[in-house]
């Protein structure tokens, strides 16, 4: 238990599960000089709801406009740093592409992926979360948005 002087503060992301004709939208990103794969991702904002993270997320790391479409789960992960990450991860339809969209630094590309690749790429994964979110949204872990408030 952390001194009563020391606050805990858990990083807040938001992860997107986009697929489109069998295959899984990813992104290829620089993180500690290795190349590594996660999903569209990324810490909430201030004055930010959930939701809008997410699709924020997702256009700034792939150029993809996409579409909600269910809550898929949250998830709590310590890495080995001692940093502990609290992710909640959407379901989403790609909509629309901006090839010309300007990506996130440390972002190398976006790539459309199988759950085979995906779950071979291993010690490319970014953290356990990328992996464990795909499996829980191919295993038919969909949840209604409504779950997810805002009241902001």
């Amino acid at each position: 238990m952390a001194a009563p002087d020391q606050r805990w503060h858990p990083d807040v992301t938001v992860a997107t599960v986009v697929v489109r004709d069998g295959r899984l939208l990813q992104v290829e990103e620089a993180i500690g000089g290795r190349l590594v794969i996660n999903q569209p991702a990324g810490h909430l904002e201030p004055d930010e709801s959930l939701l809008e993270a997410a699709l924020r997320e997702t256009f700034e790391e792939t150029g993809w406009k996409v579409r909600l479409t269910h809550y898929v789960g949250s998830y709590q992960w310590t890495a080995g740093s001692g940093r502990c990450y609290l992710r909640f991860a959407f379901a989403a339809e790609a909509l629309q592409h901006d090839p010309d969209a300007r990506l996130d630094e440390g972002i190398v590309r976006a790539l459309w992926m199988t759950p085979e690749e995906l779950r071979g790429a291993g010690e490319r994964l970014r953290s356990p979360l990328v992996w464990q979110v795909a499996a829980d949204y191919l295993a038919g872990q969909r949840h209604p948005l409504s779950l997810v408030r805002y009241l902001g």
